[in-house]
């Protein structure tokens, strides 16, 4: 059979043998004929495929008809950003990111300070890390207003998961060791992911099971920040819900009585200047300014006391001067090795994850565009870097972000400013210090991670996507109960699940036709759609996979049935014809097209009629390949549903007056 008989012809209107196919041939009783994709090699097949795997956007459009010198300098802006917003730098952009980099410092000193605390590190650490790795991103970064340092859920899988095997307390060197050696993998993961362009890997975390994991991390933190709030001496070093809640009760006697209101009063206050914030955008500095204050009033009151009580803790004494090298502590060897491979992983991943997100929000809201992959490579170097300069992981915090944006931050200049002040802060201001409460510090990263649970998200979840909210609460409860590394691989597991089920069990509809619009549309979702009488029009709604290929040959047969019976208990016209909408098929294999033929076989025996629908080009050419067409006929494909329905109708002979096709 030719491809002629079955009204197929190249996209330059060519039958296969080699003859021009004229308009009136290909347009013959007003049904048209279905093109082939244009030729092309395998190579050229690969070469595509994988462009649009790994860029989509196409990076090097800029470089082409370019001059050498203009290529060089295009690749120079490309690799490091700073030198295609440095030229067009001036006076007024430096006003706005000086007052935005002061106050986002305001904001990194005590935070870093107390996210340190929550990896189980030096507080000397955290400042460490909010020196080097936003000096590093300023060069190499593409967000305007990222701002750079430790975050919280970061620091918390960390310290959770190196503490279940080391505790700095009883091993403070091997401890620091595997920090940095999970850091430096950290950052080499997150830059061979940019290098490479593997950046859909972090999309098997999604935004529902995110929600869930941070949640669930916020309320562990909260409950963890309960040993400095209520100045509890032992206490736990376990992550779950149960242990640390027995924990609190179980060292009542612990409890002190000055810790408890200044914690309670500090939280308050904390709480309240958010909260004043998040009303009045304008007061933005409010809640920017009010850690530092915290931390400043806490200092003063315990210096003022000293000589009163030793009940609170305080941070003590906190070296002086800039990072020193920790190129000598990286560890890659010995027992723990895997243990810092698998902190490094999940914590590249996680900060990978929020930074990328972070910095794309404030880009949109912005109009411009933050390249994800660059973004990767220099999250990725700014941690391979700063893990030789005694930093932790590091990436972009939202609240820091947003401060920098209502502070009216311009540029990466800011994270620049930020680094000078707490420069200053390391050279010259660290005595000041040695009286600052660790009460404080707990207060501070309690006020900053009740903001990562949206509870109105959830709500919205399950308004919207009934699975969604489950993946969500799965997430959480996993956090709660058992572990925040088990709880990841439970939102990460569901997340597959979900791509699993959707896949493996594709939307399928009987479609009618509406009249008023000329078109066909699902029975279910619109009343005005009406059956064809002696067709049944299916829509499939997904890719013809091996995976789901047996779903849809029994869901298929299934519609059948049901359609049949429907017909026999209202006594209408029997099913004569079949018609598969494969608008919706992006993309067919092997067992796809076996399931469709045999398919044909199988209602062939029951005197019924496949009738395939506009195959998308892909799916055209493997089923032309596959000589899967020939078995359909001269009637057997069509460009649309419409074509399809007026061209096998107007060839029945009714059982009485001359034939007539049914126009649609």
């Amino acid at each position: 059979m030719t491809l002629n008989s079955i009204k197929v012809e190249d996209s330059s209107g060519n039958t296969n043998d080699g003859t021009e196919a004229s308009s009136s041939s290909s347009q013959s009783n007003g049904v048209h004929k279905v093109c082939l994709p244009p030729h092309r090699t395998t190579f050229q097949k690969l070469r595509h495929r994988l462009s649009e795997i790994f860029f989509p956007d196409d990076p090097l459009h800029r470089f082409k008809n370019q001059t050498t010198l203009r290529k060089f300098v295009l690749g120079l802006q490309f690799f490091f950003p700073v030198f295609e917003w440095g030229p067009k730098y001036n006076l007024m952009l430096l006003r706005s990111d000086i007052i935005a980099g002061i106050t986002i410092a305001s904001l990194a000193i005590p935070q870093g300070i107390s996210y340190a605390k929550l990896a189980n590190l030096p507080p000397i650490i955290g400042l460490y890390s909010s020196f080097v790795p936003p000096l590093i991103y300023s060069i190499l970064g593409s967000s305007r207003h990222l701002a750079v340092g430790p975050v919280s859920i970061a620091s918390l899988v960390m310290g959770t998961m190196l503490s279940q095997a080391v505790t700095y307390s009883k091993e403070p060197a091997l401890y620091l060791q595997l920090a940095f050696t999970a850091t430096l993998i950290a950052g080499c993961l997150q830059a061979a992911m940019g290098f490479f362009r593997l950046g859909f890997i972090i999309d098997f975390l999604s935004k529902a099971t995110l929600l869930g994991f941070m949640a669930g991390a916020a309320v562990i933190v909260s409950l963890q920040q309960l040993k400095g709030l209520l100045g509890i001496v032992h206490f736990t070093n376990k992550m779950e819900i149960i242990p640390v809640l027995t924990s609190v009760f179980e060292n009542r006697n612990e409890w002190t009585w000055q810790t408890v209101v200044m914690g309670g009063c500090f939280l308050m206050f904390l709480v309240t200047a958010r909260q004043i914030s998040a009303r009045n955008p304008k007061l933005f500095w409010v809640s920017a300014a009010a850690p530092l204050v915290s931390v400043i009033l806490s200092t003063v009151i315990v210096y003022l006391i000293k000589n009163e009580t030793h009940a609170i803790p305080t941070i003590g004494h906190l070296p002086k001067g800039i990072n020193p090298p920790s190129v000598n502590k990286l560890h890659f060897g010995g027992p723990f090795m895997a243990l810092a491979l698998r902190v490094g992983i999940i914590t590249g991943i996680l900060a990978l994850t929020e930074g990328i997100a972070v910095g794309r929000t404030f880009a949109a809201m912005e109009n411009y565009q933050v390249d994800g992959n660059k973004e990767m490579i220099a999250i990725g170097l700014m941690n391979i870097v700063g893990s030789c300069a005694s930093c932790f992981v590091t990436t972009g915090s939202f609240s820091r972000s947003a401060v920098s944006y209502n502070a009216g931050g311009k540029s990466v200049v800011s994270n620049i400013v930020m680094a000078a002040t707490v420069l200053i802060t390391l050279l010259f201001l660290m005595p000041l210090f040695h009286y600052t409460p660790n009460v404080i510090l707990a207060a501070i990263i309690i006020t900053a991670v009740i903001g990562l649970i949206d509870y109105q998200g959830a709500f919205r979840l399950w308004k919207v996507d009934k699975l969604d909210c489950i993946a969500c609460l799965s997430s959480f409860f996993g956090v709660l109960f058992i572990s925040v590394a088990i709880g990841l691989l439970i939102a990460v597991g569901i997340s597959v699940f979900k791509i699993l089920l959707h896949v493996t069990r594709p939307n399928t509809n009987v479609l009618g036709y509406i009249s008023s619009t000329r078109s066909f549309q699902s029975l279910s979702r619109y009343t005005t759609a009406v059956r064809i009488p002696s067709f049944l029009i299916i829509a499939v709604e997904a890719p013809f996979y091996f995976a789901n290929s047996t779903y849809l040959h029994e869901r298929t047969l299934r519609w059948i049935r049901e359609e049949e019976d429907r017909i026999k208990a209202n006594q209408e016209p029997p099913i004569k014809c079949v018609i598969l909408d494969m608008t919706a098929v992006t993309a067919i294999d092997t067992s796809g097209i076996d399931t469709i033929c045999e398919l044909r076989r199988i209602l062939e025996k029951r005197s019924l009629k496949l009738v395939l629908a506009n195959p998308v080009g892909n799916v055209m050419e493997k089923l032309f390949n596959s000589n899967a067409l020939e078995a359909f006929g001269l009637d057997g494909l069509y460009l649309t549903v419409s074509e399809a329905v007026d061209d096998i109708s107007s060839s029945w002979k009714p059982e009485k007056g001359p034939a007539q096709p049914l126009t649609i």
